[in-house]
């Protein structure tokens, strides 16, 4: 039984907050902080057991530092924005508490985002005999401890793969994003990247395209971006010569996202208006749809999966691994709709294995450099079971 402290409530936040909650025997007391306290207790009014909530600046160290202090937790999960990572990290060290986040450090500045800053960390954890996990939500998270299953159980050698990601979900809006906008928009507006043969290759934002033909949903159209889980599984998957990431969008939503790029409301710099500096996206944040307030009327499912080719036997073999999330039961489950729930479900398992010393380290590590057995198993029991497929 483990103390957990839970850092951000938005829709992501809640669904950690309440899937620990299901599992008192790992999760015997929860701490949900966030700089807004009305939303830690909103979701603590949904929940059946007791938790405690505290407000918390997640930029300020000393102040988390203070509050891990007061409550002692084992372990730290961040949910909170992926700028608060390093501030986040600092006072785990500080306070001698592990670490999980689902999303790595950007600067707040720059639209740009990799591991680097956080690898870093590893001999100061290591140091301490503390673990810090990054990126354990769906992807970055269960893409990777999908790569890692098909290299243990059905690959001798992986050569290439591909990360889907289709959200065909209808949440009655003409443009919203399904998690933190001002994040979101950051990251489809920036330049596309992939891995091939030890070298980055980028391309123009939403250049490259192509139909994928979805479990359950049909044939999509689907972009290539750059996600952070490529340059992790780049590292960690042995003699792996390609690597790219795809997501759908729709016509409509494209066209909105191009209008607003064009008059600038994308932007990430200051402009002053009216004698106040006003960064535009920052704005545009506060004028788009809360993501967590979308879950109520959210239709559809989503499909996320791996492709992966590679080698068994000597064979040429192609394989599909993949899960289905269907957005209202996602809301029935724990008023959320299915982005959060599955960014928010791989958190809680990833947290529970640490707890359990299932996965257990003395440093900074990506997921898939731990055995994914446990994982897949719990995911299949904590509502979010993959399916596979042989393709060859």
């Amino acid at each position: 039984m483990s103390r957990v402290m839970i850092i951000g409530a938005g829709g992501v936040g809640g669904v950690v907050t309440h899937k620990c909650a299901k599992v008192p025997e790992v999760f015997s007391e929860i701490l949900l902080a966030s700089r807004t306290i009305e939303k830690c207790e909103r979701i603590r009014s949904q929940l059946s057991r007791p938790i405690e909530t505290a407000q918390v600046d997640a930029d300020n160290t000393s102040e988390l530092a203070a509050l891990m202090k007061s409550f002692s937790p084992e372990l730290v999960i961040n949910v909170a924005l992926p700028y608060q990572d390093l501030t986040i990290m600092d006072a785990c060290l500080e306070t001698g508490v592990d670490y999980l986040d689902t999303a790595n450090y950007e600067p707040p500045h720059e639209a740009k985002f990799c591991y680097k800053w956080q690898w870093d960390y590893h001999d100061r954890f290591k140091e301490k005999n503390l673990m810090a996990l990054l990126g354990c939500g769906f992807d970055p998270g269960v893409t990777n401890i999908f790569c890692a299953h098909a290299l243990k159980h059905h690959f001798d050698e992986i050569h290439t793969i591909d990360i889907v990601d289709c959200n065909a979900g209808d949440h009655g809006h003409p443009f919203a994003t399904n998690f933190n906008p001002e994040i979101n928009i950051r990251e489809i507006t920036a330049r596309g990247k992939y891995y091939e043969n030890g070298q980055w290759i980028e391309t123009d934002p939403m250049a490259v395209h192509r139909t994928f033909d979805f479990p359950e949903i049909g044939p999509r159209e689907m972009y290539l971006m750059y996600h952070e889980e490529l340059e992790s599984l780049a590292k960690n998957i042995p003699g792996v010569k390609r690597i790219r990431f795809w997501m759908t969008f729709s016509q409509e939503y494209l066209t909105h996202l191009r209008v607003l790029q064009n008059v600038g409301m994308t932007r990430i710099d200051p402009v002053d208006y009216e004698g106040t500096q006003v960064v535009p996206l920052k704005f545009l944040k506060s004028l788009l749809p809360d993501p967590s307030s979308l879950a109520e009327n959210y239709k559809g499912k989503t499909c996320i999966g791996c492709v992966i080719e590679g080698v068994k036997d000597g064979r040429v073999r192609k394989y599909f691994v993949y899960n289905i999330c269907d957005h209202a039961q996602c809301y029935r489950e724990v008023k959320a709709q299915a982005i959060s729930y599955t960014t928010g479900v791989p958190a809680m398992i990833g947290a529970m294995l640490m707890l359990q010393g299932k996965w257990r380290g003395e440093g900074v590590f990506n997921v898939e450099e731990f055995d994914p057995d446990p994982f897949m198993e719990a995911l299949n029991h904590h509502g979010l079971p993959w399916h596979e497929r042989f393709l060859d």
